[in-house]
């Protein structure tokens, strides 16, 4: 078996405050977690509290998310010294709707400041906003050519994306600092944004071809679990036995897998 890192993306607890999603994931029995940073309710108090629930649990943050790269700016260099102070390894960044070359120009500028503060700055790529497919965001990391700079491919928008984990072979390994792992029906239905938001699953309880997934990534890639699942937050009000479910969901189908 993997001694591969697990951890719970924040997106599985978007009503869940930061440091209360620390506890949440801890009394569940993860390892790690991601961070939302919400730029409008965020502050020192904040980042403190995380940071003294993540050391209290011996709990590793996988990633703090998102920078939202828009035509009017963004958050990005609060994100990162947020980063910093509550330990995170990764931030999350994406294309809200700037234009091509600012956005490659803002990446980089992002790039820098995340490497001088020690973290790795990873581009996500999904169907539903501006940066869509696997090939574009290779083309964004090659342009910014920056040491720190990766890219963070989640099983879900792989496949709604029109790519197949046969499309990860040959990239360098370095570029994935970690991936994000969930399921979902094969059909995503004619709104893929509620399909993103809200029609996911644990791993193993959908038909995404996960195992090829895994198996593309380098060895022992962290993996988040962003099962963003109205189901899931129906069926499980509270957040720890939320993140209980997925991480019993994750560890049967990682186990079953020989992953």
């Amino acid at each position: 078996m993997s001694d591969r890192i697990l951890s719970l993306a924040a997106g599985v607890c978007p009503e869940t405050a930061p440091a209360d999603f620390v506890d949440a994931c801890a009394t569940a029995g993860w390892e790690a977690c991601g961070i939302w940073f919400d730029p409008e309710t965020w502050t020192d108090a904040v980042a403190t509290d995380v940071r003294a629930r993540l050391d209290h649990h011996g709990m590793e943050a996988l990633d703090m998310e998102p920078v939202f790269v828009t035509p009017n700016g963004d958050h990005g260099d609060r994100l990162i010294d947020a980063a910093v102070t509550v330990g995170a390894s990764n931030i999350l960044v994406v294309n809200y709707g700037a234009e091509a070359d600012d956005f490659v120009l803002r990446f980089g500028e992002l790039c820098r400041t995340s490497a001088d503060a020690g973290l790795n700055c990873c581009l996500e790529f999904l169907p539903i906003l501006s940066l869509k497919t696997l090939d574009e965001a290779l083309d964004v990391i090659h342009q910014v050519n920056a040491p720190n700079a990766g890219i963070l491919v989640d099983s879900h928008h792989l496949d709604r994306s029109g790519s197949s984990p046969a499309d990860l072979a040959g990239i360098d390994p370095s570029v994935f600092r970690y991936a994000q792992l969930n399921d979902a029906p094969a059909d995503p239905g004619p709104n893929l944004h509620a399909d993103a938001m809200d029609n996911r699953s644990s791993p193993g309880e959908g038909e995404l071809p996960l195992v090829d997934f895994v198996n593309a990534l380098p060895a022992n890639t962290p993996l988040s679990m962003e099962v963003r699942s109205a189901a899931l937050r129906d069926a499980f009000p509270d957040p720890a036995d939320r993140a209980r479910s997925v991480l019993k969901a994750t560890q049967l189908f990682l186990n079953l897998a020989g992953l």
